[in-house]
């Protein structure tokens, strides 16, 4: 018998699952469902409550794209699901039926259909408890979030915890929980068969990091507006400073120019970006430019070569460039452009 099959045998813990033509897994099997769900995220452990075992169930649909995916999983009956730290990924699980609680390290996190969403850190130890319950569940890789992390606040590459709980009736929550209806709808549309334009899953990454990043919990939403020059604490001098190297990164710095426009000498807005970015200007303008350099290596064609990318961007010393990417961002250039080169390679074959 089949898995679609042994699937119908009995009703869903949904009326409608999402994402019925990426069907990876549809089993009533305790120990197949384990393994087969836990090459799609990971290893964990899987027990079914004794007095419900009869009505297991499992059901994985996948839709995987570059970096991220968007997915179905439901179980029938209440299981307990504990994959430890999940080290290579983050989830967000959206409830559509029944309910589930989840302890991350510490926190204990009750969710529920329009009521809470929760999130999953990969360095945080979680345990689960599915009760007939079934959730759309979104995958960002760890490195492109960490990465990105990095990018934005100044940071070198450290791990990212969230706060587990997500309160879907809040504005972060609705627009979370939105997106990830829209790419299970846009999904739906391409079918199993047609992958996601690169450009298309370039934004899609862009967004679904723009909103991650933003959530409350993590320390990095005031991190990210201090160091774009967007918190409302900064004096507006060194906002109009900010923005100047953002708008004219690629150029070589004039520090003059830069004072004068900004307002204030130089000596006193060397002061000011210590105090409030913890770096001189010219690590800013340096961060900057690693920045752009590392989100259009998410994004390079084929054929790009770092070369290309790097002079476009105002660096002049390629070998200076390849040690401070490697400093704050955890690896080497070419090796963040063979990364994504094979996992558009992976997702292709």
């Amino acid at each position: 018998m089949t898995a679609s099959a042994a699937w119908d045998r009995n009703a869903t813990p949904t009326a409608k699952p999402r994402l019925s033509a990426y069907r990876r897994v549809a089993t009533h099997d305790v120990d197949e469902a384990a393994e087969q769900i836990g090459r799609i995220f990971c290893p964990h452990g899987l027990q079914p409550k004794a007095e419900t075992a009869r009505d297991f169930l499992a059901l994985h649909n996948c839709a995987a794209f570059d970096g991220f995916s968007i997915n179905y999983v439901a179980y029938g009956g209440v299981v307990t699901i504990d994959p430890g730290c999940l080290d290579r990924f983050f989830l967000v699980q959206l409830p559509f039926s029944g309910a589930a609680s989840i302890r991350a390290a510490s926190r204990e996190v009750a969710t529920g259909p329009d009521d809470a969403a929760s999130l999953l850190s990969p360095t945080l130890p979680t345990r689960m408890v599915w009760d007939n319950c079934a959730q759309l569940i979104l995958l960002l890789d760890r490195r492109l979030v960490e990465q990105r992390a990095a990018a934005l606040s100044g940071r070198t590459v450290q791990p990212v915890e969230f706060d587990p709980a997500i309160a879907l009736a809040a504005d972060h929550g609705l627009r979370l929980s939105a997106h990830m209806l829209e790419l299970a709808d846009l999904a739906e549309r391409l079918g199993d068969e047609r992958n996601l334009p690169a450009v298309m899953a370039a934004n899609w990454r862009e967004t679904l990091l723009d909103i991650l990043l933003q959530q409350p919990g993590s320390g990095l939403s005031e991190a990210i507006r201090l160091h774009s020059g967007r918190a409302d604490t900064l004096p507006g001098a060194v906002r109009r400073a900010r923005d100047l190297l953002d708008a004219h990164a690629a150029e070589p710095l004039d520090l003059a120019e830069l004072a004068a426009a900004a307002g204030v000498g130089i000596r006193a807005l060397q002061g000011a970006f210590r105090r409030h970015f913890g770096m001189s200007i010219s690590d800013m303008l340096l961060d900057i430019r690693l920045a752009r350099l590392n989100a259009q290596l998410m994004t390079a064609a084929p054929d790009a070569r770092i070369i290309d990318i790097a002079f476009e961007l105002g660096f002049s010393h390629l070998g200076r460039m390849a040690g401070a990417y490697r400093d704050k961002f955890g690896e080497t250039p070419s090796a963040t452009l063979q990364r994504v080169q094979r996992s558009r390679s992976g997702l292709t074959n």
